[in-house]
């Protein structure tokens, strides 16, 4: 329900029948903030910064503790004193949403919560795991799991005292990061995920601050990670790390004295094939390399995936557009010149593969001679998945999009020096 929607249904309310809506959640709550239907024993609430989580949290073992005087609940965050801080006493947390007639107890020195109908909730600290090794419990609320230290252990002691009640059930609220723990849960059948944006909740939320963070972070690893609540892998072996990618990022160039746009075709056409990998980069002033646009299209017949080269060399006044001729390389030239007779075209045939094409571009980045103007999600997830051991293991079947920044790269940066297994036609 909107936010419209919900003011509008106070009109007309008495101050009893308003107290009542404010405190009620289900009112307010967006869908991923709500306990999912279903057999599950794990809830994964992963989101961005500011989604709501804490709030969710709290709202589920209030829910818990309120409607069962039997309820055992374990409260555990990274340390004690963030359980504190932010599960119990914090703006959103378990005294901020109890109901004024069935608020809690807090006795800090027990590290205890207990409600008038007997429920009982306890606070762990993930950094002390034994802790957790003997206490039984019905239900379980998880904060930040993927920045616990002991992870696993913690975890594990926590299931297996997961034992008395009829559904024991867990509820893990977190900022997604490649840890062990967070890939586990997301493999079992057992896990639900839900989630959602920072930017879901900008409703409760500083306008300057989605403002600040969208400017600054936006399509960032970081800004995927922490604001869009995305998991964010890391492939052991990666010719292009993330944090490389991260290091090269920048919001402007200098004056560009070439301009390349690397082109990667696909080798069939229609809704499920490849995409057509369309690169922009530029040589600076300085003697760096920026990528400044990925241009790229998936499903287009030759005709249409031709118009997108050329819009994008027409809007950067391109010098050369490199295309890549293994899969047909007269169709390749006959379709990007009907679209334009003047485009500057260059065939280019690879004689290895791509991941050993990449090698040697990957080197210019670990050198300091690549940046990338602003963020490109699609394109940086693909040279992540490039490995030393010359596979592949990012999205899709084929790196298109790194591809044709390969091809842009060297034909910018390495074709002074020769590079091995490219033959210009």
């Amino acid at each position: 329900m909107g936010e419209v929607r919900r003011h509008a249904a106070f009109e007309g309310t008495t101050d009893s029948e308003r107290e009542l809506l404010r405190r009620h959640w289900p009112f307010w709550a967006m869908p991923g903030q709500l306990p999912p239907s279903g057999d599950w024993r794990v809830w994964l609430l992963m989101a961005g910064r500011g989604f709501g989580k804490t709030r969710a949290g709290a709202e589920w073992v209030r829910g818990i503790a309120e409607a069962d005087g039997t309820a055992r609940i374990a409260l555990v965050a990274a340390t004690l004193s963030e359980a504190r801080q932010v599960m119990v006493e914090g703006a959103s947390g378990l005294l901020a949403v109890a109901s004024p007639m069935r608020r809690p107890v807090w006795e800090p020195s027990l590290r205890r919560l207990r409600w008038p109908n007997g429920a009982v909730a306890r606070l762990y600290g993930a950094s002390e795991p034994e802790a957790l090794r003997g206490p039984q419990h019905s239900h379980a609320w998880c904060d930040e799991i993927a920045k616990w230290p002991f992870a696993q252990l913690a975890w594990d002691n926590l299931a297996l005292g997961l034992r008395i009640g009829e559904r024991p059930r867990i509820v893990a609220t977190t900022t997604p990061r490649p840890v062990p723990l967070l890939r586990a849960l997301m493999e079992r059948g057992d896990v639900v995920r839900t989630g959602g944006r920072t930017s879901d909740n900008k409703d409760h939320l500083s306008a300057d601050f989605i403002a600040a963070v969208t400017t600054d972070y936006a399509g960032t690893r970081l800004g995927r990670q922490e604001l869009d609540g995305e998991l964010v892998e890391e492939i052991e072996g990666a010719l292009w790390p993330r944090a490389l990618i991260e290091r090269c990022r920048v919001r402007e160039m200098p004056d560009p004295v070439r301009i390349v746009i690397g082109v990667d075709p696909p080798a069939g056409a229609g809704a499920g094939s490849d995409a057509c990998g369309i690169v922009v980069a530029a040589l600076g002033r300085d003697g760096i390399g920026y990528v400044i646009e990925d241009a790229s299209v998936q499903g287009r017949a030759p005709e249409g995936w031709a118009a997108a080269v050329v819009s994008a060399a027409r809007r950067h006044h391109a010098d050369r557009v490199i295309a890549e001729a293994n899969n047909g390389g007269a169709m390749v030239e006959s379709v990007l010149r009907a679209g334009d007779a003047a485009l500057p075209v260059r065939l280019v045939h690879a004689s290895r593969g791509k991941a050993a094409r990449a090698e040697p571009v990957s080197v210019l980045y670990e050198r300091g001679q690549v940046r990338h103007v602003g963020a490109f999600p699609a394109m940086e997830d693909e040279l992540a998945g490039f490995t030393l051991d010359g596979g592949y293991q990012g999205p899709g079947r084929s790196p298109d999009r790194a591809d044709a920044l390969v091809w842009a790269l060297t034909a910018l940066l390495l074709e002074r020096r020769g590079t091995p297994g490219l033959k210009l036609l």
